[in-house]
């Protein structure tokens, strides 16, 4: 190999010192091709200059003053920490027909009122664009819509005047003549990227880019894509559901795994003030395997319904079946409900499900489930007025959990009285709640509390 010269493949950016015929990264045939290596180091996102390259101390470097923005949707600006911060790059995902496309243009059309933003389009035409900013019904404002795929002539229409946001609808769509790969492609996705990276940082340009997402359930391209970026924004749903959820994944400005509540309407998405009580208004009363968890999303306490069945197969194997739940977890639930109140759940199939397409993933769930399941399997309703929330060992001991406070805050404003938790959690509220505590230490105690008509088995 000549002194200064490498291989790079074309499709995934793999580099090696010597050509190959097939790249070992991505199995592409004949796609390493010679680079020469630049002798020259680039400058700092913040200039090319001399003085960007020495060191400085980080307590002479000037604090910034610029407010964020704010975009008038308050749980978009929320997710975001407070709203946009001068200068972030910001990847917005989701599945397809989600309605990512949707909520950006809702949120640029507001921004627009006070500010210029331009939206960079690659799979619309202006026409099109029209079409849905008539049916979402925006107001008029310095919103400049541009149908362009190629990244160096929408650094062009920037100009020497740029709109304080960008948007570029999607980062798939987009390439640069210099990569001799299709768009789309893994070496397109991470150049594109880049220099949308560096343009938001040189020109103090908040920048959000929209990102597909495989059937696998990640952003397509290469995971560098998400390192890069300042933010990770994924809107979640099932789209046959009206209810929408916006999660920051990554935030270097705000808290991670802040949620924002949407519902989808005929003009748009539109923001849900008090989610809790959205989710469980269709909440059935007095049946069993229903209970009401309370989970903390972010900083955000949120009520949601869990709902547990609990029937006889027909089957070898039995079914465990969950929405909204790891079903690992589960399995792992079952299994000392077995082994500590000596339930038999080898010929049952066992399903649960979250109302409203909310998933729970934070280990205080772990006590609504066995709530669900036992209400189920004994066929006991629960009290209409208690809400659950705790982990649960695998020695059957109940954990306390974060955040108790914020819990109850929100359960007694909905109404719900009795508090199934953790004795850990219970001992430590503050004086003053007018609540009906029922602390537990264990899933005997659990059963004592809820279903003491009940005889249970002799564990085994």
């Amino acid at each position: 190999m000549a002194k200064g010269v490498i291989f790079r493949c074309r499709e995934c950016g793999h580099v090696s010192p010597k050509w190959m015929g097939r790249c070992p990264d991505c199995q592409t045939w004949n796609s390493l091709e010679p680079q020469a290596v630049s002798k020259t180091l680039r400058g700092a996102a913040g200039g090319s200059s001399g003085a960007a390259r020495r060191p400085t101390l980080l307590a002479d470097v000037p604090q910034a003053d610029e407010p964020r923005l704010l975009s008038g949707v308050g749980e978009w600006d929320r997710v975001l920490g407070g709203g946009l911060v001068a200068g972030s790059l910001v990847l917005l995902a989701g599945d397809p027909g989600i309605g990512k496309s949707t909520l950006l243009l809702q949120v640029l059309g507001r921004m627009a009122e006070r500010v210029p933003v331009l939206y960079v389009s690659g799979e619309e035409s202006l026409q099109q664009l029209r079409l849905r900013w008539d049916r979402l019904q925006l107001p008029a404002g310095r919103l400049h819509a541009f149908a362009e795929t190629t990244l160096d002539a929408v650094e062009e229409a920037l100009g020497a005047d740029p709109p304080v946001v960008l948007a570029v609808d999607s980062i798939q769509t987009m390439q640069w003549d210099a990569v001799e790969s299709a768009p789309g492609s893994v070496a397109q996705v991470r150049e594109c990227a880049g220099r949308l990276m560096r343009l938001a940082k040189e020109r103090r340009i908040g920048v959000f880019i929209v990102g597909h997402v495989t059937k696998e359930g990640v952003i397509a391209g290469p995971r560098m894509l998400e390192h890069l970026v300042d933010t990770v924004l994924y809107l979640e749903g099932d789209r046959s559901h009206a209810f929408r959820l916006l999660r920051a994944v990554k935030n270097r400005f705000g808290a991670t795994n802040e949620i924002g509540v949407f519902e989808m309407k005929e003009t748009g998405l539109q923001e849900v003030a008090d989610p809790s009580r959205f989710l469980l208004a269709e909440r059935p009363i007095d049946v069993s395997g229903s209970v009401v968890a309370c989970t903390m999303e972010g900083s955000r306490p949120l009520l949601v319904e869990l709902q547990a069945l609990v029937t006889p197969t027909g089957w070898m194997q039995p079914r465990r079946t969950s929405i909204g739940v790891d079903v690992n977890r589960l399995s792992l639930l079952l299994a000392v409900l077995e082994k500590k109140l000596g339930l038999n759940f080898s010929q049952q199939d066992v399903f649960v499900n979250v109302a409203g397409g909310v998933r729970l993933m934070e280990p205080a769930a772990d006590l609504p489930i066995i709530a669900a399941l036992m209400s189920s399997v004994l066929d006991r309703p629960l009290p209409p007025d208690l809400v659950a929330w705790g982990e649960v060992g695998l020695a059957g001991e109940v954990r306390a959990v974060g955040h108790g406070d914020a819990r109850v805050v929100e359960a007694v404003k909905l109404g719900f009285l009795r508090h199934l938790i953790p004795a850990g959690n219970a001992e430590r509220l503050p004086p003053g709640r007018h609540i009906d505590p029922l602390p537990v230490r264990s899933l005997r105690e659990v059963h004592e509390r809820l279903f003491s008509a009940v005889t249970l088995p002799v564990p085994s």
